[in-house]
């Protein structure tokens, strides 16, 4: 929603660009479809075409999602960003932050500080509107040849066979079927393909409503996440505020229970609401309401985010509460890890049963997420008087015990550890990062140790190097003790996305590439 006398993308700081619907669109079968061009679809397109692979990219919209929506960017998500070249603009644009602070009262409560170090290529977190989030992908998918997209184009309809599935689109100018071997679902939270082969995301509603407030204001204070419990401005309730670029403030603030989402979200209550907040803050300069909206927190999911032809990314697979910066950052690890399976099933380097292992790892991420994350929404927004009984007891022992702040920590998004994948080995080492994780970066002295991967697989040994040669495989041989304290003859194999395949204590040619054989499923 934007302030009365503005239109829909009118905004103070953003120029909406305007998509033409393409005046003769193909009907030639597509090796993949995309339906969404948001952030996840645009991703997932990305890492198809940098392993070589082509797709068609639809959206029936005809320019980016309005407001700041997802703001926040966790470091794993700037990697995949790297991996798929479309690094460069985010962190010229976004704000890189590490703290947070909680207030209880007009009180700070606790001051928490996300991991960082010299070995670290990126910050915990960037703040970035997700208009610019879509602007600078779209500028890399608009400069890839192998990605057709397809603006103002409907999904009407969708038929899947064992051999792949046939699309019913619609733009202005016609209705035709386009055939896919493969259909990515990244169309969101009421994803149309998700309701046109039935099926439902399954979960918990939580109670908590929150506005989102967008304004424009010349500040001089850090990028530092802040949540304030039991505000004057929101007695019982929640407040968060972020800093963006361009002057943008992100404020979210709970409704009281009674207090309708209608009426909510009539300007002249937002307005009020944001200046309560502000006077909270100590903040006395003037301001400009730039765009609002209103959103509940709820742990939902698909059972299988695959069916037959079609994966669900996304939002489309499962909704999460904002608390802990989880969902953009979750839907984006989705679109990179089908990416490049899919991939490599299509160019025939990988048999099709590697795409089984989407739905364990990437649901499997969910669900971890759905745990985190509900202990955060219970904290943020307690669903009954007993929870907030518990609470408040919390944030008032937190007054006098520095220890109890620690409570109000939000447990931000960390990337999920595959231990129970049908690709993970077991386990054969001592040291480092273990089989499943995403691994830790490392200052080599001249660069970053995920500056050295490979497209695909990457071997990385400890000591002399391996006689290991295989198509797919990138070999980099570093000193003992370079990354991870790895002792002479330790190996890691790591997947494209970074997670750790499998580990050895003494080097082993013919485990790793056996380990490698059954990833990809060749004989």
């Amino acid at each position: 929603m934007r302030p009365e006398g503005r239109g829909e993308h009118d905004s103070l700081y953003f120029t909406y660009p305007q998509f033409d619907a393409p005046t003769e669109a193909s009907t030639d079968p597509a090796p993949v479809v995309i339906v969404g061009a948001g952030p996840i679809g645009m991703v997932a397109a990305l890492e198809l075409a940098r392993h070589g692979q082509r797709s068609v990219l639809i959206d029936a919209k005809a320019t980016f999602n309005d407001g700041s929506r997802a703001i926040c960017i966790a470091r794993a998500s700037y990697h995949i960003l790297d991996r798929i070249g479309a690094l460069a603009p985010f962190l010229k644009k976004s704000l890189p932050w590490t703290t947070g602070r909680s207030f209880y009262r007009g009180q700070q409560i606790l001051e928490f500080a996300m991991p960082d170090s010299a070995d670290d290529r990126f910050r915990p977190m960037y703040n970035l509107q997700q208009q610019y989030i879509e602007q600078f992908l779209w500028d890399a998918v608009a400069a890839q040849p192998l990605i057709e997209t397809r603006w103002q184009t409907r999904l009407e309809g969708i038929e899947t066979q064992p051999e792949g599935a046939v699309l019913t689109l619609t733009d202005p100018y016609r209705t035709y079927a386009l055939s896919a071997r493969w259909v990515l679902a990244a169309d969101g939270a009421r994803s149309t393909v998700r309701r046109l082969m039935g099926l439902r995301l399954k979960g918990e509603n939580f109670e908590g409503r929150y506005v989102i407030a967008d304004v424009r204001m010349a500040h001089d204070y850090p990028t530092i996440r802040r949540a304030l419990f039991d505000p004057a401005c929101r007695p019982g309730g929640t407040v968060l505020i972020h800093r963006q670029p361009d002057d943008i403030w992100r404020i979210d603030y709970q409704l009281t229970e009674g207090e309708s989402a209608e009426e909510a979200t009539r300007e002249d209550n937002v307005r009020a609401s944001v200046q309560g907040v502000l006077d909270e803050i100590g903040e006395t300069r003037e301001w400009e309401l730039e765009w609002w909206s209103v959103y509940s927190a709820n742990t939902l999911a698909l059972d299988d985010y695959r069916a037959g032809p079609v994966f669900f990314i996304g939002d489309s697979a499962h909704i999460v509460p904002i608390f802990g910066v989880r969902g953009l950052n979750n839907g984006l690890a989705d679109a990179q890890n089908i990416g490049w399976k899919l991939a490599l099933v299509l160019s025939g380097q990988a048999g099709e049963g590697l795409l089984d292992s989407y739905t364990p790892e990437r649901r499997g991420a969910t669900l971890d997420v759905f745990a985190n994350a509900s202990k955060s929404a219970r904290f943020m927004t307690p669903p009954s008087f007993g929870w907030q009984l518990m609470r408040d007891a919390a944030l008032s022992l937190a007054l006098r015990f520095p220890w109890a702040g620690d409570l109000a920590n939000p447990r931000q998004m960390a990337p999920y550890t595959y231990a129970d994948s049908p690709l993970t080995a077991p386990d054969e080492g001592q040291t480092g990062p273990v089989p499943g994780a995403m691994i830790p970066d490392a200052n080599l002295g001249d660069g970053f140790l995920s500056e050295r991967m490979g497209p695909l697989f990457t071997l990385i040994a400890f000591g002399e190097a391996p006689k290991v040669s295989h198509p797919l495989l990138t070999v980099i041989t570093l000193p003992p003790g370079a990354a991870w304290n790895a002792p002479e003859g330790a190996a890691w194999l790591i997947r494209p996305d970074l997670h750790v395949a499998g580990r050895w204590t003494s080097l082993d040619p013919a485990a790793i590439l056996a380990t490698l054989d059954r990833i990809l499923e060749r004989p």
